[in-house]
């Protein structure tokens, strides 16, 4: 039986959040928004002048000391863990979350209101299909100065197990797993954050968790505390007084579960790995998770995606009936012999194109280009990719052959294999972001005998040209 092929999704109404930042001690205001196909998750500080988007990306992660910290253009969101893992949890492709301040609210310190907001504001499925990277082979981080250790490997659904031992008697070593994210809402979304009394000292003594009131954090004792802690601990807290429980814990709070501090971290890992930017399919085991490994391992892992999607050669039957040849393509595109660089179209979606030029030895620019040793030229090969995300950018107006698309920018070029007389190239393009105001931005690939000979990202804008 064929496998079901799921649906991206995102929320049907926009619904909002007020809460104080952890660390800032300012109120801030969360908005989730409905998103397009293929955005991802999001964040807009509405608060500053543009209201400059930052993408949940790994590579704009700064600094994972209390957190996970993102910054892009001078732009920063902080703590940005536990929104995301709540996305996460949902199986929520595409969303936008805004916020008037850089930190989202630190609610009770878990993920539980945010679960509880998205669920109100409903969920919706989309049209595209969801992106998912099947792990086949085991990918490994670890970080000697700690310990700390997440393994991802084969398995048939996301799966994600969570070990942590502080070295403490008060927490022990404690143990956390779901065999599917669909556990997270009902098991994991509501555990809380935690920290130990030393580090809450030292928070104080730093002016820092400004935000914090004792109702959104789980304080573990692990040293013994004297009446001039408790003292300042009082004032800090704006409470008359403060006692430790029998289970090593300050009189706050009573836990959710036994093995609470586990599952937040399995929470924090969700939310961390989120930043990858693609779902994944496989069993992560994390050993004494922290932001710092967990973003590491992410790094890594997109790294590994990247260079995988990079090498993956689309698998198209060269000799089955194109969905637009050469004549369909003149219908769409204004060049011309002998500018045309693309032959036919076997794949076409609202991301993604799939082309194909058959190099003869025919081609005018052989002529002149290394004539005793012909090469096609690496401009005319970025020429040939760009004709044929010129056909993908088209399919977004209900018009095309009155539109025309230009270049605006083009990075990170890098040619790997030679083109020569008698090679097949087969380009393929996927939208990097939305279309927005005719501004077209794609992440290209052209492959020659099983192997990527060249890749850009491409920019275009989309003009009316009657």
């Amino acid at each position: 039986m064929a496998e079901k092929v799921l649906k991206q999704q995102t929320i049907q109404n926009e619904v909002s959040l007020d809460g104080v930042g952890l660390h800032t001690g300012k109120q801030v205001k969360l908005t989730f928004k409905p998103a397009p196909e293929n955005t991802g998750y999001v964040f807009k500080r509405v608060d500053l002048e543009g209201a400059p988007i930052i993408e949940a990306d790994v590579s704009y992660v700064t600094d994972t000391k209390r957190g996970t910290n993102l910054e892009k253009n001078g732009v920063k969101i902080q703590t940005s863990e536990h929104v995301l893992a709540a996305c996460v949890g949902l199986e929520i492709d595409n969303i936008i979350i805004e916020l008037n301040a850089s930190e989202p609210p630190i609610m009770d310190g878990s993920s539980k209101y945010f679960v509880e907001a998205l669920e109100e504001a409903g969920i919706k499925e989309q049209e595209a299909d969801k992106e998912e990277y099947v792990i086949n082979e085991v990918i490994c981080y670890r970080d000697e100065d700690s310990g700390s250790e997440i393994v991802v490997m084969p398995a048939d659904t996301y799966k994600v197990t969570t070990m942590v031992d502080f070295g403490t008697k008060v927490l022990g070593t404690q143990n956390a797993s779901i065999e599917h994210v669909s556990e997270f809402k009902d098991n994991i979304a509501n555990s809380r954050t935690f920290s130990f009394l030393h580090e809450i000292e030292a928070l104080l003594e730093h002016g820092l968790i400004k935000g914090g009131d004792l109702n959104n954090a789980i304080v573990y004792v692990d040293k013994e505390i004297g009446e001039e802690t408790l003292k300042k601990l009082r004032v800090a807290f704006n409470r008359d007084e403060i006692s430790v429980k029998p289970n090593g814990i300050l009189d706050n709070l009573t836990l959710h579960y036994p093995n609470e501090a586990a599952r937040h971290k399995l929470l924090d890992v969700l939310g961390d790995l989120a930043l990858i930017g693609t779902r994944i399919r496989g069993k992560v085991i994390a050993t004494k998770p922290g932001h710092y490994v967990n973003t590491e391992f992410a790094k890594k892992l997109a790294k590994f995606i990247k260079e995988e999607k990079r090498n993956k050669v689309p698998k198209i039957d060269l000799s089955a009936k194109p969905i637009m040849d050469v004549n369909a393509i003149m219908e769409t595109l204004p060049h011309r012999s002998p500018f045309l660089l693309v032959d036919k179209i076997y794949e076409l979606t609202d991301s993604t194109v799939v082309g194909v030029k058959n190099v003869t030895m025919n081609e005018p620019f052989f002529v002149g280009h290394f004539p005793g040793k012909p090469v096609m030229p690496g401009v005319l090969q970025v020429e040939a990719m760009a004709q044929t995300g010129g056909i993908l950018a088209l399919k977004s107006v209900p018009d095309p052959e009155n539109y025309l698309t230009y270049f605006m920018k083009i990075d990170n070029v890098r040619f790997k294999q030679q083109v020569v007389p008698g090679d097949t190239l087969i380009f393929k393009l996927e939208l990097l972001a939305p279309i927005r105001r005719g501004i077209c931005q794609m992440q290209a690939y052209a492959y020659v005998n099983g192997k990527l000979a060249t890749e850009a990202v491409l920019m275009a804008q989309i003009v009316k040209s009657k």
